[in-house]
């Protein structure tokens, strides 16, 4: 595609290398307390993503590294301010046999604005199985972020940056004329993050909150990555991801989503994450406010 900037794979990596640095490297204040902030890309409101990768950052931290998250679950309280650093206070709920349970509650200015429990299981042998992983067209056949959201004449939205996110369809990121509840999107890194697992859980966690909740739009022919925020206000009500098996995040990840049901200004989406050779490595679910806006 002609006038692509040159410098959008190098703005990529400087956002990614920003939000392990940055945010993700939270600093220890105490027993249990970290302290994150938000990146200069940052919109009015703390995006939920990074919330909860930091909550996780924040949980890990206080967890052996034999034992990595298998799941975690959090809820929105209320928005984040961008320009107010975040305080992450652990409980310590159970440090068992095989599991360790942590509770995590973010906070700014005394009030939680988000919280979550997250759960970390030490391998073991047992049974195996998964669904066979959908088709869907490579990542290399595909238009980059900065190339769907150039084609459209617009900037890509600055949460995305860290990452080359590739959806299929002929419509790129735009709704389509017909109503579409599933949506498949490739997605990795913008560049080598390192051997990490919890990094790796971490940023697939701020991914996973990306574009789970367009399945509910786009069922409705309603743009989600619009100027001025599309035809909608969204927000993230709950976010919950199962970590089924290791992966990495730079290598490019299949994020199958659908949106079961949507009703009373909230709608429900759910996706699954596959790495090119088609193992299930983690799942996701959300619910999210959705409110159409006057037009």
């Amino acid at each position: 595609m002609t006038g692509v900037s040159a410098s959008a794979p190098g703005l990529a990596r400087a956002a990614l290398l920003e939000l392990v640095g940055e945010i993700l490297d939270l600093e220890h204040l105490g027993e249990n307390l970290f302290r994150g902030r938000s990146p200069r890309t940052a919109t009015l409101r703390v995006f939920g993503g990074q919330v909860a990768g930091q909550a996780l950052v924040a949980a890990g931290r206080t967890v052996a590294r034999a034992r990595p998250v298998h799941s975690l679950h959090g809820y929105f309280v209320r928005p984040g301010h961008p320009d107010d650093p975040i305080v992450y206070r652990v409980h310590r709920i159970r440090d068992g046999r095989s599991f360790t349970t942590r509770r995590v509650d973010a906070l700014q200015h005394g009030e939680t604005i988000f919280t979550m429990s997250a759960s970390f299981h030490a391998d073991e042998p047992g049974l195996t199985h998964q669904d066979t992983m959908p088709a869907a067209p490579p990542p290399e056949s595909l238009p980059t972020t900065h190339e769907a959201f150039l084609h459209v004449g617009r900037d890509t939205p600055g949460n995305m940056l860290p990452f080359d996110l590739r959806r299929a369809g002929e419509h790129g990121w735009r709704a389509g004329r017909d109503p579409e509840r599933a949506t498949q999107v490739w997605l990795r890194a913008a560049d080598d993050v390192g051997d990490d697992p919890l990094l790796h859980a971490c940023l697939l966690t701020y991914a996973s909150d990306l574009t789970l909740l367009s399945g509910v739009t786009y069922a409705h022919r309603l743009e989600s990555f619009g100027a001025d925020g599309g035809q909608v206000a969204m927000a993230s009500l709950d976010h919950a991801v199962w970590f089924h098996r290791p992966f990495r995040v730079d290598d490019w990840l299949l994020f199958d989503q659908d949106s079961p049901t949507a009703d009373g200004g909230r709608g429900l989406a759910r996706g699954r994450f596959f790495d090119r050779a088609g193992r299930h490595v983690a799942s996701a679910v959300q619910e999210g406010l959705v409110r159409v806006r006057p037009q």
